[in-house]
């Protein structure tokens, strides 16, 4: 449970992200269908949410190519059992020529105290004299902040609807560093979407 939650709150918060690491683990086989213009997208994570939030960037990356792209999620809900029969279910109601399936390889988390930077507050007012001013200097400390360091990799391969195998496939590694109590926005998600994406197409597996 501690590991689902902390990759949630790493993938929701928004840190100082030093770009994904991509390593072509499966190259494009030569006997692949390709290319392919109307994916299902499912991601594989614990958390409902949390796959809602990662399959609607890479669909949304995929429609912006001109590629027919449908969440899983949302032909599910919490309740709908995540099966072989379920997805293939999915892929015969949608004409899907493709299925890609997106999960987590690993995290790996580290934590260390940091001070927290002081707070100044300059109060300045005039006095008797000309040209002469007071100033009153109030400086505020913070308890020290906990940093947390990420290393979140992700596996993605892309299945033939067709032939029923993977035919391409990546790891992705990313970094990230936040604060324990820092909250933000979903844009960790999004960049992990467009570099999947970018990939299917630099590699020639969607359709122009």
């Amino acid at each position: 449970m501690i590991r689902t939650i902390t990759f949630i709150s790493a993938m929701l918060l928004l840190g100082a992200c030093a770009g994904s690491q991509v390593t072509r683990v499966q190259p494009l086989a030569e006997s692949a269908d390709v290319p392919y213009d109307n994916v299902l997208v499912i991601v594989l994570f614990k958390s409902f949410d949390a796959r809602r939030y990662f399959e609607q960037d890479i669909v949304k990356q995929l429609q912006e190519r001109g590629v027919r792209a449908t969440a899983s999620t949302s032909l599910m809900d919490t309740r709908t059992p995540m099966t072989r029969q379920t997805f293939q279910a999915m892929v015969e109601s949608q004409g899907s020529d493709a299925v890609l399936v997106s999960q987590l390889v690993s995290l790996d988390t580290t934590a260390k105290m940091k001070d927290a930077r002081a707070k100044s507050t300059y109060n300045i007012r005039p006095t008797y004299y000309y040209n002469v001013w007071g100033v009153e200097l109030t400086e505020y400390v913070e308890p020290p902040l906990m940093q947390l360091n990420h290393t979140i990799a992700l596996a993605t391969q892309l299945y033939s609807a067709a032939q029923q195998e993977p035919v391409w496939g990546i790891e992705s590694r990313t970094e990230l560093s936040l604060d324990y109590d820092e909250r933000g926005d979903l844009s960790v998600m999004t960049q992990e979407a467009k570099v999947i994406v970018s990939y299917l197409s630099r590699d020639g597996l969607l359709s122009p």
